[in-house]
C-alpha cells in the first residue's frame, strides 16, 4: 500500500509502539475501500474511527 508523504508523515506522530498496528490498521481500512493509497483524508478519517483525535 502506498501512502502520500502528508499522511505518511502524520502516521509518525503516532507512539512508535503502536505505529505498525495502526499503519496495518489503516491500509486494511483503505483496501476494504478500493483504495490503492492512503491520503491524508483518508488517514484522518480512519483515525477517527479508532477514537483518536
Amino acid at each position: 500500500m502506498n501512502w502520500n508523504a502528508d499522511a505518511e508523515a502524520k502516521l509518525k506522530e503516532i507512539p512508535f509502539f503502536v505505529r505498525p498496528a495502526v499503519r496495518r490498521r489503516i491500509e486494511i481500512l483503505a483496501a476494504a475501500a478500493g483504495l490503492d493509497r492512503v491520503d491524508l483524508q483518508f488517514f484522518e478519517e480512519a483515525k477517527a474511527q479508532f477514537g483518536q483525535k
